[in-house]
């Protein structure tokens, strides 16, 4: 079996077995870790403020419900704007390389996060807080368009021959580990303040500040992430398309000119994995802390957050195992197994969730709940893992980020932007049930899409040509 210490002492080779260059194994491993670790922290962070915190101080509405829809609705502002990043990121990376490109990007998403802990809330300058709010999630969704799909590709195309899977898996750990940097931060906090979301008078003091300082600490992450980028060398994959002189003028018209049936399948083969996964992190939460008399089971936000902080091990442990057996099995094999599994998880929503069985307030049934969250988070880390390594597979060189970014992106958009707003009025209008019957529903759209694919566990990547097909490179 893989392990990072066979990653080390190997030294991670280009996909034709070319030498990665000057960057060492671990700092490649660590600079494609460290930013999707900051994309996933902002993200967590947001998503639990904007359940917890933003509807109390950026809007108001006549209920509870209506603010809470209203701070979801920036919650997916920047998914709007990922698939924008993922063009101007996308063109960079295509045209000037993977290192600047990531660089540009950290920077972008780290900036906006930061300025978000500093924003005037709606008692301070009224309508113009929610507006601030709105604006700084687009930055931070710009910055996250390019972010993903760069440091998918940096794994990848310094990865050894037969283990793409597992050594491109890496980027995805940043989301559990994201998870866990965020949720604990603000439970911590929560601790450390007495706050309880449900009990909380209106001038607690974690409204007052507390709720900024995880914002504010990202700023330590994205140092971090900068200091071991800028220390990285050029992709061998990419100096070799420099080589043959295959850089194109303008990736994102050569990318629906030539490769739109990639665009589209690899758009459809990640709205399962961002269903589930907005489900399981955002949507889950709101339902779960929710008051009872709203429809909600009324759970303590402190005991939910621990059930969180402990499933999404879970999380973490099956993301290498699905680079694993993705290597092992093929893409496409193991993503239907998965995926199949993923409808089989949504018809039990209705078993699982319902207040009826699984109780409100302080008799909610919080083993119930940890068995349901630990299957939905082995189920993402299965289906979320082998992503970073299929998806570039499905483009040649020279529109790769580009190609692979837009997918990603529009995906997001699909599966994930509207996933909490979608889950938030089936549960209030059908009941959970209803939440359960979605997820199928993009579940099924995703095993459409996999059966149009071809394997490309084996491809080497410097092969890939137009819309998806192998070619001959010349060797020189």
């Amino acid at each position: 079996m893989s392990t990072a210490t066979d990653l080390t002492n190997d030294a991670m080779t280009a996909d034709r077995g070319a030498p990665a260059g000057g960057s060492s194994a671990w700092r490649i491993i660590v600079s494609s870790l460290v930013g999707t670790t900051i994309e996933f922290y902002d993200f967590y962070a947001y998503a639990t403020a904007a359940i917890s915190v933003f509807p109390l101080l950026f809007f108001r509405t006549a209920t509870d419900t209506g603010a809470l829809l209203a701070s979801l609705a920036t919650f997916g502002v920047a998914f709007v704007a990922r698939p924008v990043g993922s063009v101007l990121f996308g063109h960079f990376g295509d045209r000037a390389g993977r290192k600047a490109t990531l660089v540009a990007s950290l920077l972008t998403m780290g900036i906006a996060t930061v300025l978000i802990g500093l924003l005037p809330t709606y008692e301070a300058v009224g309508i113009a807080a929610p507006a601030f709010l709105a604006l700084m999630r687009f930055c931070q969704g710009l910055g996250l368009g390019g972010e993903w799909s760069g440091a998918s590709l940096l794994a990848g195309e310094n990865s050894r021959p037969g283990k793409r899977g597992f050594d491109s898996m890496w980027p995805q750990l940043g989301a559990p580990i994201g998870f866990l940097l965020a949720n604990g931060f603000f439970l911590l906090l929560t601790v450390a303040m007495d706050y309880d979301s449900t009990t909380a008078p209106s001038n607690h003091v974690f409204l007052a500040w507390g709720w900024r300082l995880p914002f504010l600490f990202s700023a330590v992450i994205v140092v971090l992430g900068l200091w071991v980028r800028f220390t990285l060398d050029e992709t061998p994959s990419f100096r070799r398309a420099q080589q043959r002189g295959d850089v194109v003028k303008a990736p994102v018209v050569e990318v629906f000119r030539t490769s739109w049936g990639p665009l589209v399948r690899g758009t459809f083969l990640m709205v399962a994995t961002y269903t589930l996964f907005y489900l399981m992190t955002t949507w889950i939460l709101s339902y779960s802390i929710g008051k009872v008399g709203s429809g909600f089971l009324g759970i303590g936000y402190h005991d939910f957050l621990v059930v969180q902080l402990i499933t999404i091990c879970a999380f973490a442990v099956t993301i290498p195992i699905s680079g694993i057996l993705g290597d092992r099995w093929g893409r496409k094999r193991f993503l239907t197994i998965v995926t199949a599994a993923i409808v089989l998880f949504g018809a039990s929503f209705g078993f699982f969730l319902s207040p009826e069985r699984i109780g409100t307030g302080s008799d909610a049934n919080l083993v119930r709940m940890t068995v349901f969250m630990l299957i939905g988070m082995a189920l993402m880390g299965l289906t979320f893992g082998i992503q970073s390594a299929l998806l570039p597979e499905l483009f040649p060189t020279n529109v790769r980020y580009t190609g692979s970014a837009i997918s990603y992106n529009v995906a997001s958009i699909l599966g994930a932007s509207v996933a909490p707003f979608i889950a938030a009025w089936l549960a209030g209008r059908f009941g959970p049930g209803a939440v359960g019957l979605y997820l199928i529903a993009m579940a099924l759209c995703t095993l459409a899409s996999l059966v149009t694919m071809r394997e490309t566990k084996d491809l080497d990547l410097d092969t890939v040509g137009r819309d998806g097909t192998v070619v001959v490179v010349a060797q020189g």
